[in-house]
């Protein structure tokens, strides 16, 4: 996975866990079960107008609130290719790459619209708006991030690294 190409969906600061899965579906850990919900209370029809490979973009903030990993597992399950934000609550940040779900910081995130087409390449740190023609530079993700990315997430990795030493 060195690129995502995707349609953008654009989400304002401070979106926690709370609006990217409410407290009341948690009585599930089931990812589609969850993909059902994800966003209604931040854009009710969301959870139907998502496809797969959509990359969600949003300001300052993103996936602040309590730590449920239910968030970054809904996203995912809904076909949440990637998150691009200027920034991310810590814990979210280290649970969407736990659940193999990319995100990355990008200052000037806002700068890039809902409905446009957007391609990042993991490797070399750019994001390129088809669009319009712009590109972004973000820090590129570490070797082993990208290989929990690859793998689909850490318990993935943890079980290939397993099978791999017996």
């Amino acid at each position: 996975m060195n690129k995502i190409t995707g349609k953008v969906w654009n989400f304002g600061s401070n979106i926690d866990t709370d609006l990217i899965i409410a407290a009341r579906y948690l009585n599930s850990s089931y990812p589609h079960h969850l993909a059902k919900y994800v966003m209604e209370d931040a854009d009710p029809t969301f959870a139907t107008k998502v496809r797969a490979g959509d990359i969600i973009v949003a300001g300052e903030n993103f996936g602040c609130g309590s730590s449920r990993e239910h968030a970054p597992i809904a996203l995912k399950a809904a076909g949440v290719a990637a998150i691009i934000a200027p920034s991310f609550a810590r814990i979210f940040y280290r649970n969407a790459f736990n659940m193999g779900l990319p995100i990355f910081e990008l200052p000037e995130s806002l700068e890039i619209k809902e409905g446009e087409l957007i391609s990042v390449d993991l490797s070399s740190g750019t994001i390129e708006n088809i669009d319009t023609q712009k590109t972004y530079n973000f820090t590129p993700i570490p070797p082993f991030m990208q290989e929990l990315l690859a793998d689909g997430g850490l318990m993935n990795f943890a079980k290939k690294e397993a099978h791999g030493k017996l």
